[in-house]
């Protein structure tokens, strides 16, 4: 378990720490007080990426070709 701030964490970082919990606790090898602890960090690092997915998707665009062949972009739709 990293002792980097969550809110600190890149996605990535994020991701790969949350990886080794799931694996950890799948496995059984922590102890109950360990696991208890390292479940909860995992439900926040989890909460994290999710954030930064959604932050992620507001700056996705599309690209969009004109009929006379221009191109430009547009917000993402989110239907």
């Amino acid at each position: 378990m990293s002792d980097t701030p969550i809110k600190d964490m890149s996605f990535e970082a994020a991701l790969s720490e949350l990886e080794g919990i799931v694996a950890k606790l799948e496995g059984g090898s922590a102890e109950l007080e360990q696991s208890i602890a390292i479940y909860q960090r995992g439900a926040k690092l989890k909460a994290h990426c999710e954030g930064k997915l959604r932050d992620a998707q507001l700056k996705v665009e599309k690209i969009v070709l004109a009929p006379d062949g221009s191109a430009h972009t547009e917000p993402l739709d989110n239907a």
